[in-house]
């Protein structure tokens, strides 16, 4: 009976994968007849069955089994969650069959142990369909162009599994009462100076003994200034406050400035009053060049327009997390690489003696701005063990860059940086 025909594409349109110098597609059925001898019939049942035109350079892709095919997007939920729980265990198979390849004295299962590693590559959930259940791979051993090979295969399915997350607003603390800020008059100043009080005229005293002034070292006796050369603002000081005296050129006596409001004489002739030796130039202070450092193109960049809007679209990708721990086993810090796309992904973290670890991840913002990202519980290991994985908060900092701290628990704190890398 003839097989169901599930995708058809160019080969120029995607970027082959391999092992030990050769490409899979150029042993894919050769491959699956290997999986077949060996009874790895799960594994077989998997891989869509190529089969390129006369040109050689188009390929259609069919079903290996019976039944009506279903794109993975179009699948329930549940039949999704299978699918991938069953596409796990059979690569967990593939894996360790790859491993016992390698280690073969034999050149032929060396180079299929090579081959297999890579075998299971493929563009993206859009080439992966449901068969009866089950899920059925097309053009695998190819990956997106400009891509590489994805160091966790399944990672294009696991974002879509993860529901969108609630972030809640920080509770207030019981004893602060809410705060009503307002600006609906943020025109006008913040501050208002009380009107200046009103000075009755004072008694008239007798003066009181005025204090001598020394004679300045200078060769030149200092001038007297007079009081209309003061700024408005001075003399209304001097009115309010206490008496303002005037230096006279010694030996003569200062005589005090009373504080009456008899009417002002007319003011003298200005060119006559001002002091006649020449005015010193001073030179404006030379600023220092304002110097801005670069921001590497990998960094976390919190931009400033989508945190206002409630966005996340600056942390979409793939990231390098560097964490300020040490692993116990190998005193190294382990490696995580997080995968994320609209506030949802996965966590996948290497520790110890190669135990690979991985979580799903859920991000969003505060009401405050602050970025957070948190795991779904403790991440699941290789070796059956669980790892906890940390809640991640991060704030702009300099020129928005991501400044984050990951919380293990209460008393165990330490900062972490992003860098993007490729898929």
């Amino acid at each position: 009976m003839a097989k169901t025909l599930l995708r058809s594409g160019d080969l120029d349109d995607f970027q082959a994968v391999g092992g030990g110098g050769q490409a899979v597609f150029d042993s894919a059925l050769q491959i699956r007849e290997t999986l077949r001898l060996r009874k790895q019939q799960a594994l077989v049942e998997c891989l869509a069955i190529p089969q390129v035109n006369d040109d050689g350079d188009r390929v259609n892709w069919y079903s290996p089994i019976e039944g009506q095919p279903v794109a993975w997007k179009a699948a329930e939920e549940e039949t999704r969650r299978r699918a991938l729980r069953y596409l796990e265990t059979t690569l967990d198979g593939a894996a360790t069959l790859s491993r016992k390849s390698l280690q073969s004295g034999k050149t032929a299962q060396q180079l299929f142990g090579s081959l297999l590693e890579k075998a299971l590559q493929f563009p993206g959930e859009n080439h992966l369909y449901l068969v009866n259940g089950k899920p059925v791979i097309t053009f695998w051993g190819f990956v997106n162009l400009n891509e590489s090979a994805r160091d966790d295969v399944l990672d294009c399915l696991r974002h879509e599994e993860i529901p969108e997350p609630v972030i809640l607003p920080l509770p207030m603390e019981e004893d602060a009462p809410p705060m009503d800020v307002s600006f609906s008059q943020a025109d006008e100043p913040l501050y208002t100076p009380p009107p200046l009080p009103l000075v009755a005229e004072p008694e008239p005293a007798a003066p009181e003994q005025p204090a001598v002034v020394p004679p300045a070292p200078a060769a030149r006796a200092p001038r007297r200034f007079p009081l209309w050369t003061l700024s408005i603002a001075a003399v209304l000081v001097a009115v309010v406050a206490t008496p303002f005296f005037l230096p006279k050129p010694a030996p003569e006596v200062a005589e005090p400035v009373a504080q009456t409001a008899t009417p002002r004489a007319p003011l003298p002739d200005i060119s006559a009053a001002l002091p006649l030796h020449q005015a010193d130039v001073i030179k404006p202070a030379v600023k220092a060049p304002l110097v801005i450092a670069a921001i590497p193109k990998e960094s976390l960049v919190m931009d400033a327009g989508q945190v206002k809007a409630g966005l996340t679209r600056f942390l979409n990708g793939n990231w390098q997390v560097q964490m300020a721990i040490q692993d116990p086993a190998t005193g190294k810090a382990p490696s995580l690489r997080f995968q994320i796309q609209n506030n949802k992904g996965t966590a996948r973290l290497v520790h110890g003696d190669s135990v690979v670890c991985r979580a799903d991840i859920f991000s969003g913002l505060h009401q405050s701005g602050e970025l957070m990202i948190k795991s779904r519980g403790h991440a699941r290991c290789s070796d059956g063990s669980r790892y906890p994985m940390p809640e991640i908060t991060c704030k702009a900092g300099a020129s928005d860059v991501a400044e984050c701290l990951a919380r293990f628990d209460a008393n165990q704190i330490v900062p972490l940086t992003f860098r993007k890398i490729g898929a």
